[in-house]
């Protein structure tokens, strides 16, 4: 297991933020820096959708998921699985959409989010 599944894992069993549906939670303390800041998280019928910080090539298959069933919910964090290399003069976002099926999840489960919600700056994708 690599530290950033380790660092993950962890974070399972430490605290979290909730939200179901709901707008994007307040900015909150930089504790993990190993959880990838989402500028927004929506839940939907098809799945879930995170925005994040992109220079131009973010793409789905670069970022991680780690998912822990808990009590009558699931805890979920995101994380990049490196670096993004591209360079680009324009900071933006990129939304990436993961199925249920994809996750692992039914459409109707409770989730806790554990990555922390950065204030939306610059364009957005």
């Amino acid at each position: 297991m690599d530290r950033r599944h380790f660092v993950l894992a962890a974070l399972a069993l430490g605290g979290c933020a909730t939200f179901r549906g709901a707008p994007p939670l307040a900015s909150g303390p930089k504790i993990l820096p190993e959880l990838e800041p989402l500028y927004a998280a929506f839940s939907g019928r098809e799945g879930l959708r995170i925005k994040v910080a992109s220079n131009g090539c973010t793409a789905k298959a670069d970022v991680a998921f780690y998912v822990e069933r808990r009590g009558h919910g699931v805890a979920i964090a995101f994380g990049r699985k490196h670096v993004e290399a591209c360079k680009s003069s324009l900071k933006s976002q990129a939304e990436l959409a993961f199925t249920w099926e994809e996750l692992g999840l039914a459409p109707n489960v409770r989730i806790f989010l554990l990555n922390p919600i950065e204030p939306s700056i610059g364009p957005t994708a």
